[in-house]
């Protein structure tokens, strides 16, 4: 999966980062919503219609987002509630940069696009319920074609090409096959398992 090799590739920049980080005494919760506030920012630009600026923050704001596991890992702080808090903010990162596209295309009349930008949200938003709602069962789902690493490079990619369009039909479809194909995956690893549970 992309997200490992991005980890294992990632660890040689991300590693001097952290440790640059902790010397100064920044926690890792604090760096995990200083990385949301970043985001909420590129949000912000997104939605006044600066697409390619929009990539480039993005670039900056994904970088420092993944400082704060790195850092976590570093420290030997990595905490149930960091990685709930991690995950929580990653989700509203997401929801607020989808937010931002959803206002400049709105502004523009674009109503496919605002569409578009719905079902991407959805698509996004049910990728995570699946795997999250089937560690709930029991089920460990890692797996999937668009995970949020490949939905943030896609995303910049778009940015910075200003094909923010196209882009969005290609997260509209992907993440919702995803979601899909995480429901397979859960209903292959629960096959034959008769025990009801309660939702």
């Amino acid at each position: 999966m992309l997200t490992d090799l991005m980890r294992r590739w990632g660890r040689g920049i991300l590693n001097p980062v952290a440790q640059f980080v902790n010397q100064i005494g920044v926690p890792p919760n604090v760096v995990t919503v200083t990385g949301f506030l970043l985001t909420t920012a590129v949000a912000v630009v997104l939605a006044l219609g600066y697409i390619q600026l929009a990539g480039a923050l993005l670039i900056v704001a994904a970088f420092f987002d993944a400082i704060d596991g790195a850092l976590a890992r570093l420290i030997d702080q990595v905490t149930r509630f960091g990685a709930f808090l991690d995950s929580t903010m990653d989700r509203f990162s997401e929801a607020a940069l989808f937010l931002g596209v959803l206002i400049h295309f709105y502004g523009q009349n674009a109503s496919s696009e605002v569409i578009l930008t719905y079902v991407a949200i959805v698509g996004s938003l049910m990728v995570s319920y699946t795997r999250a709602r089937a560690e709930g069962v029991g089920v460990s789902i890692k797996g999937g074609l668009l995970t949020r690493v490949e939905r943030t490079l896609i995303l910049i990619a778009g940015l910075l090409l200003n094909q923010l369009s196209i882009t969005l039909w290609i997260l509209a479809a992907l993440t919702n096959f995803t979601a899909l194909q995480r429901v397979w995956l859960a209903w292959r690893a629960t096959r034959g398992n008769g025990q009801s549970v309660k939702t």
